[in-house]
Formats: structure tokens, C-alpha cells, sequence
């Protein structure tokens, strides 16, 4: 259930039988010549989205599709709004959803969210309120290669170009992180990829989403 979709009465109503809002935080940056630039936003809206199918006291609130994605300047589309507007939007967002909700789910999709999203839910959290926050984590490559290819073909698979698919940096990111936080990506991969996103398939994608969305139906009952 989408929250943009309902009257304010409605939503005065379900949150008042204790409804949780669900935001779906991702980002509008480059994953490589293969993938549009909506994929983290795509996969932070499809979580929240199968959450609501599961629990129907979860409202779906519209996606924040900002954040920041300073690593992929350099890449054309790329709309990064930095570190600490990223905070600070979440943290009124999260003071203002409070006013009406009791109980309130960050689920973000974008690693370099990470930071300022936990900035933000610790600050909330703070001022008392009850905040969750899910993050999607895999094994692999980790920026438009084989796993996030994968989901963007269960979930949109006409927005994937896979014959523009090619590999990039296939090095642990281990490896690269020192290059990475000093040059961003394009110190290390000027299409954009890290990993291998060629052998990549829709089941694949199938499979990573639904275990995502058992972990995160499971971090949600479990919120006390």
C-alpha cells in the first residue's frame, strides 16, 4: 500500500491501528552502460514494496531518490546531493513522519547512504523516536555487476541492457576502497562497473530479492 495513494483521513486511520512507514531511500547515479540510474531506488521501493504484501501494517511512503553518490562523479546523470544533505533530509523527513506515525523503516539500497542514514536514525532515535533502518547486503561485486544486474532483471528487466553489458574492476573491494575514497570510480573503472554483471540472470535476481525480503520481514517482526 502506497502512501502517496491514500486520503489523509486514511492514513490518520491505519496509523492510528499502529501502522509502520516504510521509506524506500536510494539514489539517482550511474551503474555501469547496462543499467539505468534509478537501480538502487528501484530495489529500495521493491523491498518496501513485498514488505506491504507481507504485512499490511506497512505503508509504502514515496522514495527518496537522492543521496550520496559523490564516488560516481565524473559519470553524466549522476545527481549527488553529498553526505550531509542526505542526513539532514532523512532527519526532518524522519521528525516529520513521526507526527503522524509511531514506528518508522528506513530501508536503503545505496551503499553510500550508509553513513548519513545512521547518522540520521541515531539522531532520531535520540530524540525518542522509534526508528529501523534495513539495509540489503551481498556477496560479490559490488557496484552494477553480477548481483544488482541480476536484480534489475527480476524487477524491470526492460530497463536492462544487457548487450551493453561488459566487465569492469573484478578486484575485492578490499583492494580498491584506498583508490575508490581518493579518485571515486573512475579511478578504477571508466564504465563504471565493479565486477562482472555478464552472466547475470533473471533467476538470480529472483532468488537475491527474496531472501532480502525474508530478511527484512524478519528484522520487522522482530522490532520491539
Amino acid at each position: 500500500m502506497r502512501l502517496a495513494d491514500l486520503t489523509w483521513p486514511d492514513v490518520a486511520s491505519r496509523a492510528a491501528s499502529g501502522a509502520i512507514l516504510a521509506v524506500p531511500v536510494g539514489a539517482t547515479e550511474q551503474h555501469g552502460p547496462h543499467l539505468p540510474l534509478s537501480t538502487d531506488t528501484d530495489i529500495a521501493l521493491a523491498l518496501c514494496d513485498r514488505l506491504s504484501e507481507k504485512r499490511p501494517d506497512v505503508l509504502v511512503a514515496p522514495a527518496v531518490a537522492f543521496g550520496s553518490s559523490g564516488e560516481h562523479a565524473g559519470f553524466a546523470g549522476t545527481l549527488s546531493i553529498g553526505q550531509e544533505a542526505t542526513e539532514l533530509l532523512l532527519l526532518e523527513l524522519g521528525r516529520s513522519a513521526a507526527e503522524t506515525f509511531g514506528r518508522l523503516l528506513f530501508v536503503s539500497a545505496h551503499g553510500g547512504n550508509a553513513a548519513p542514514v545512521a547518522r540520521a536514525v541515531a539522531r532520531l532515535r535520540a530524540e525518542s523516536r522509534d526508528v529501523e533502518v534495513f539495509q540489503p547486503r551481498w556477496d560479490g561485486d559490488p557496484h552494477a555487476g553480477r548481483p544488482e544486474t541480476a536484480l534489475q532483471l527480476a524487477l524491470r528487466p526492460s530497463s536492462v541492457r544487457m548487450d551493453q553489458a561488459v566487465a569492469g574492476d573484478r578486484r575485492p573491494l578490499g583492494e580498491v576502497l584506498p583508490l575508490l575514497r581518493e579518485g571515486g570510480v573512475r579511478a578504477v573503472s571508466r564504465t563504471g562497473v565493479l565486477g562482472d554483471p555478464t552472466a547475470a540472470t533473471s533467476g538470480q535476481g529472483q532468488a537475491l530479492l527474496d531472501s532480502f525480503v525474508r530478511q527484512l520481514v524478519s528484522h520487522v517482526d522482530g522490532w520491539r
